[in-house]
């Protein structure tokens, strides 16, 4: 008897539309987020935790990018994977207890094809053990080979992942690439861009290995007049999401050539949305703080983008809260079919009204998209932009500083970086401290120390005399 209560206790909490530990770690997420941004639209705390990335784990980059968020010492440390594979698992570790299961984390630091395949792989796997979803940050300048060598056993020769995250920076302001040392534009990257999904969609074909392709960009004067035309160009490439981060005065100052505060997040936006030739409703959901983050996702059908959700329509913002209020943060990719279905139906359950709202919503959507003709001429592709904006690093540490010590800043500037970094939805977790750091507080105020410390650890091979 007491197997069988096991079995079936195990079976309530396997069909729930969320794993009680992430239900619980969202509660808490929306209990410390400042009241400024605990509005209806908020995902943080009501449909994810946040997103999470990785910190000293290989440092290192082979290009030269002006700006570069990395300290000056970060080149100075080797890529060691040991040390990489435990300090992911560490760091994992510790968000699966705080934010619970099934949350998105970067592979994140330097360049991470520095890594040897096996090496990465083994990182990879660190992250999947603990219940993330990873996605490896690259500035995608490898080959097939390393591709192919990462996805596949190498003793089978059998896919050890069914599908790899992926996201590749491409931009006019990085140095040092094989092919294109010093690009012209952003035209001259299209090429690279191009063959750089080229090589997942050939990974697709030959072993099945599936993918989701990300592109960022950093933008700064010199290149934000380029990004319509990128937009265009890439859309068909492959990439499902576009994610723009205009320049912040962080890390490697020797790196910091233009005035970088010469356009608004404003200005970066209406480029972004010439682009996809489309108005982006980012108000429409929130993640963590507005002046931070922009998201907007849509379908793009044939030339035309709709839009997943339209800000300006009462009716989409009652489907938005229908459907967090029955599924909340529900991963709709984990489980079979079948455990998918019984989680969906107890999810309805627990909200009935979802299903006449979220129909309506469909039709709504299918309505933007062209209607069900256009659908079935052109199949819709997801995509997704955004944008996140980054803090420099002059705000960011003093307002750093007295957080840490529970104090309020006057200056009104201090105190906006602050209200931003209690609001972060980009977190670095530090398992000696067993706290989360925001992304901009981790590369302005603890990377440089960091570093130092790793060059002792993991100092560069002298070469010989």
């Amino acid at each position: 008897m007491g197997r069988l209560t096991t079995r079936l206790r195990e079976l309530e909490i396997a069909t729930r539309p969320e794993h009680p530990d992430l239900t619980a770690a969202l509660a808490a997420r929306w209990a410390e987020l400042p009241a400024h941004v605990r509005q209806p639209n908020q995902m943080l705390g009501r449909r994810m935790t946040g997103c999470e990335g990785t910190h000293g784990v290989f440092p290192r980059c082979n290009l030269a990018c002006t700006p570069c968020y990395h300290a000056r010492e970060a080149n100075r440390v080797r890529t060691d994977g040991d040390h990489t594979e435990r300090e992911v698992d560490r760091q994992m570790a510790l968000l699966r207890a705080t934010r619970g299961p099934g949350q998105h984390a970067q592979l994140i630091g330097g360049e991470v094809t520095l890594l040897g395949a096996e090496d990465h792989a083994r990182a990879l796997n660190a992250m999947l053990r603990h219940g993330r979803k990873p996605m490896s940050m690259t500035h995608g300048d490898f080959d097939y080979a390393y591709l192919e060598a990462l996805a596949l056993d190498p003793q089978t020769g059998e896919p050890r992942f069914r599908h790899l995250a992926f996201a590749g920076h491409f931009d006019s302001l990085m140095f040092g690439r094989r092919g294109l040392r010093r690009p012209g534009g952003e035209a001259d990257l299209h090429p690279f861009r191009q063959r750089f999904c080229e090589m997942f969609a050939r990974l697709r074909e030959e072993h099945g290995v599936t993918s989701y392709l990300a592109h960022n960009m950093t933008v700064t004067p010199r290149n934000i007049d380029a990004i319509p035309d990128v937009l265009r160009a890439t859309r068909d490439m492959g990439f499902r999401m576009f994610s723009f981060q205009p320049a912040a005065y962080l890390g490697n100052e020797s790196r910091w050539k233009d005035d970088l505060r010469a356009f608004d997040n404003d200005a970066v936006w209406r480029r972004i949305e010439q682009g996809a030739g489309a108005r982006l409703h980012f108000r429409a959901e929130q993640v963590g703080d507005v002046r931070c983050n922009r998201t907007a996702h849509g379908l793009h059908v044939g030339r035309r983008y709709a839009t997943l959700l339209d800000e300006d329509d009462p009716r989409d913002a009652r489907a938005l809260h229908d459907f967090l209020a029955a599924f909340g943060g529900m991963d709709f990719a984990d489980g079979g079919a079948p455990l998918r279905a019984v989680r969906t139906l107890r999810a309805i359950t627990r909200h009935p009204a979802v299903l006449p709202s979220g129909t309506r919503w469909a039709l709504r959507l299918a309505a933007r998209a062209g209607g069900v003709r256009a659908l079935r001429r052109s199949p819709p592709q997801a995509v997704t932009y955004v944008m996140h904006a980054f803090m420099d690093a002059r705000d960011v540490t003093p307002a750093w500083e007295l957080l840490q010590r529970g104090e309020t800043s006057d200056d009104p500037r201090i105190r906006a970086t602050q209200e931003r970094l209690q609001a972060c939805s980009y977190a670095m977790a530090h398992p000696e401290s067993g706290t989360l750091v925001p992304a901009c507080a981790q590369h302005a105020v603890l990377d440089p120390l960091e570093n130092l410390r790793l060059q002792e650890l993991l100092p560069l091979a002298r070469r010989p005399r």
